[in-house]
């Protein structure tokens, strides 16, 4: 990771994960987890986090702000949407996504771990928008 990028340096006191070629780093703030989420470039969910997570599509929700770079989101439907930065994302489970561009993509998100969707009253399955 680029350290001279704030957005992408070590953060001080947050616990750091490794997964799927996507750098996790989160603090517990209350009932909730703030994450900063760095997807590399060339990152898909469908080709780095399905053989490690084991579904065929991301069944997590996601709710933050997208600070760097861009996402594009397909659900289970073919629905697709694309997150350009700066920009609120709200995606719910169900969904295959991929960075677009040559740099990584930056999502603060809010998470409760298995219960985001109760607690953010995110829809549980996607439909058309």
């Amino acid at each position: 990771m680029n350290s001279t990028d704030p957005l992408l340096a070590p953060m001080n006191g947050a616990e750091h994960r490794l997964v799927g070629g996507v750098h996790l780093d989160y603090m517990q703030t209350g009932a909730a987890r703030v994450k900063r989420v760095i997807y590399p470039v060339g990152f898909r969910w469908s080709t780095d986090m399905k053989p490690i997570i084991g579904t065929e599509l991301c069944m997590h929700a996601h709710a933050g702000f997208l600070a760097k770079g861009q996402l594009r989101i397909q659900y289970a439907d073919g629905f697709t949407e694309d997150f350009i930065a700066p920009q609120v994302v709200s995606i719910e489970p169900g969904h295959d996504g991929w960075v677009i561009g040559e740099e990584p993509a930056v999502l603060i998100e809010f998470d409760f771990q298995g219960d985001t969707v109760q607690h953010l009253q995110i829809p549980e399955v996607h439909s058309r928008k």
